[in-house]
């Protein structure tokens, strides 16, 4: 009975302290075995990295749905679409395919611009 009633030790939840930037348009993209991915990624910014909105918010009438506010977008959009194309279904499927590609992109983002990232995210993904 006690081990019951014995409080669990409290474990410190790890809280975002960034911003939290979600690509406006998901990926359809061609995978090398044939099949295909729809992908949607999102980008934990680190803490002082701004998305851009503030700069941008005066032009959301315009209609363009695939823009985002963030300047590096369209080198951002083809680091994901060059990493994720270049890979099997299977891969993205497995948890651990899914870890080694977000890292693989993070990677590729922190060399070829001067977005600070903390992590990437699929917070949506299919294959077929």
């Amino acid at each position: 009975g006690y081990t019951m009633t014995k409080p669990k030790p409290k474990v410190p939840k790890t809280k975002i302290q960034g911003t939290i930037y979600v690509m406006p348009k998901e990926f359809l993209l061609n995978l090398k075995d044939g099949r295909y991915a729809k992908v949607a990624v999102a980008l934990d910014l680190a803490p002082g990295q701004s998305d851009g909105a503030s700069a941008t918010s005066g032009a959301s009438g315009s209609g363009e749905a695939a823009v985002g506010t963030l300047p590096e977008e369209p080198v951002v959009r083809e680091i994901i679409t060059d990493t994720i194309t270049n890979q099997s279904g299977e891969t993205l499927v497995s948890a651990a395919g899914r870890k080694s590609i977000r890292a693989k992109i993070l990677t590729a983002i922190r060399q070829q611009t001067d977005v600070k990232l903390e992590s990437v995210l699929f917070p949506d993904l299919t294959v077929q």
